[in-house]
């Protein structure tokens, strides 16, 4: 198994969907001579002349013109260079890619990736380190994935290139030096992954949230506790039978998450939950959603790190929540 970092497991998934398909083309601002701007495709252009294109700096331009591509049999990869700028990109990507099919009776597909940078702790600011995945949840015609390591990095990327279906593929910056295996795994969108089967709780999470979930079932094992832990991988469509099938196996529930609690994937996740009669009437008590604050992404360094829970304050509240102590 090679080992690779978040970042080179990226690039590596861009470089052999490049290879594969001359259609699938690189569009962003800096992302060719300069490599981007977090470096994950960094010598792509040399690889790949004709396939990777520098833009000037319009979101929403540049957005536009790679639907119409995809519209017309390209299978365009767009970087945002902070997912913060999402609010450039929204009409296309709502009102256009993700309505493509739909308004054309299936006549026409709209294949493309957007790539989006997300997350707190770079000391970036309250404009360069939101998570706005939850603002496209309610939005018909797009898929959503936020992998956690490097290998689902790879593989998932590689399918949302593949898929005939809008894509936002988000990254969380810090993962980006994070390293592990890269396995040849058969992830699907839309399909979470069991990393742990503990019989006392269930804990969910995805994204950079999920180191903190599994720090946390570390420390809840040091007192006794062992945990099922469910990376969500795919954040639309969720894979419902598998959390409901985890969440009836221990009767507890909690999910970790590093964004707000309103309208959030956390708050999706338990409205899941707690609708499912099957599983709502095995709960043993009431699920826990674990957040980070609603307020926007402070520039000094230890508010910022205290922006987004952490482990040892989501153990003591998973204690205090479903075992008294």
């Amino acid at each position: 198994m090679t080992q690779m970092t978040y970042r080179q497991a990226i690039r590596q998934a861009l470089a052999d969907s490049m290879e594969e398909d001359k259609n699938v083309i690189l569009i962003g601002e800096d992302v060719g001579v300069y490599g981007g701007c977090f470096k994950v495709s960094e010598g792509l252009i040399k690889q790949f002349p004709d396939q990777v294109i520098d833009t000037p700096v319009s979101e929403e331009g540049f957005t536009g013109m790679a639907i119409g591509a995809a519209m017309m049999g390209m299978r365009p990869v767009i970087e945002i260079m902070y997912a913060d700028f999402f609010t450039l990109i929204f009409d296309p990507i709502v009102n256009h890619a993700a309505k493509t099919h739909f308004l054309s009776a299936g006549q026409f597909s709209c294949p493309i990736v957007i790539r989006l940078p997300e997350g707190s702790g770079t000391g970036h600011g309250a404009q360069h380190t939101q998570s706005p995945e939850a603002l496209f949840l309610n939005e018909s015609g797009l898929k959503m994935v936020a992998p956690s390591n490097p290998s689902d990095a790879y593989n998932l990327l590689r399918k949302a290139v593949k898929d005939n279906n809008p894509v936002l593929f988000f990254e969380h910056k810090l993962l980006y030096d994070t390293t592990g295996p890269i396995t040849p795994e058969n992830i699907e969108i839309g399909r979470a992954k069991v990393l742990s089967h503990g019989e006392d709780l269930t804990i969910i999470s995805y994204s950079h949230a999920m180191l903190t979930a599994l720090e946390t079932a570390d420390l809840l094992s040091k007192r006794g506790i062992e945990s099922t832990i469910v990376d969500l991988c795919s954040l639309k469509p969720l894979d419902s039978r598998t959390l409901f099938e985890q969440v009836r196996r221990t009767g507890r529930a909690v999910m970790i998450q590093d964004t707000a609690a309103t309208g959030s994937v956390g708050s999706e996740v338990l409205a899941l939950i707690a609708s499912d009669k099957k599983t709502f009437d095995i709960l043993k008590d009431p699920p826990l959603l674990i957040c980070g604050k609603n307020s926007p992404t402070p520039f000094s360094k230890d508010l910022e790190k205290n922006s987004v829970p952490n482990a040892a304050e989501s153990a003591e509240k998973i204690l205090t929540h479903f075992f008294n102590n």
